[in-house]
């Protein structure tokens, strides 16, 4: 079967069309394509602003909390304190280690703080870093319950306006986890 030259030249252009028409589905403007990546280490590529606002909001806050708590081994009177900064440095070490991957996994950078962020951990570490034994103790516990208060509604947000499931993930976990240590943490004050 022969074709003429004007009707390949024709069937060119609307071969094209159907391919590139072909990549197109009708999924509602997803900006993954069809057998295209859409996780990487486990984390799905799929998010929104708020996600990345959780992110950069509660790195810096993270970063203050293992400042603070690494003061608590030299410094703290309590073996109930040092116990706790322990923890909190347990749980919020791979928690900043997944807002890592997840700046990764979405191709956004992970910002290194923001003023209030840092004005906040500079703030606690310098006044905890004079103080020793049941002074350091109860100004550990009183500025680290007021942190993880400050941590609540960056999870509460990311629970209500965000998209990645990893990502809300970590802020229920955050959540529950910090509601958790304010109630230890003012148990612990109100023994000293």
């Amino acid at each position: 079967m022969q074709y003429s030259k004007r009707a390949l030249k024709l069937a060119v252009p609307f071969a094209s069309l159907a391919l590139v028409l072909s990549g197109c589905g009708g999924d509602g403007g997803s900006t993954v394509t069809p057998g295209a990546q859409d996780s990487v280490n486990g984390i799905s590529t799929q998010f929104n602003d708020a996600d990345v606002t959780f992110i950069n909001d509660m790195s810096p806050h993270h970063t203050g909390a293992l400042a603070m708590s690494e003061l608590a081994p030299e410094r703290a009177d309590s073996a109930e304190v040092k116990q706790l900064a322990e923890k909190i440095s347990a749980a919020q070490g791979p928690e900043l280690e997944r807002m890592k991957d997840m700046a990764e996994a979405w191709d956004v950078e992970l910002e290194t703080g923001s003023e209030m962020a840092g004005m906040s951990m500079g703030d606690d570490v310098k006044a905890l870093t004079p103080l020793s034994g049941p002074a350091f103790d109860r100004e550990f516990l009183t500025r680290m319950i007021a942190h993880h208060e400050g941590a609540l509604p960056m999870a509460q947000s990311e629970l209500g306006a965000g998209e990645n499931p990893q990502a809300k993930q970590l802020a229920q976990e955050i959540l529950d986890m910090q509601k958790a240590e304010i109630a230890e943490m003012e148990q612990i004050l109100g023994s000293l």
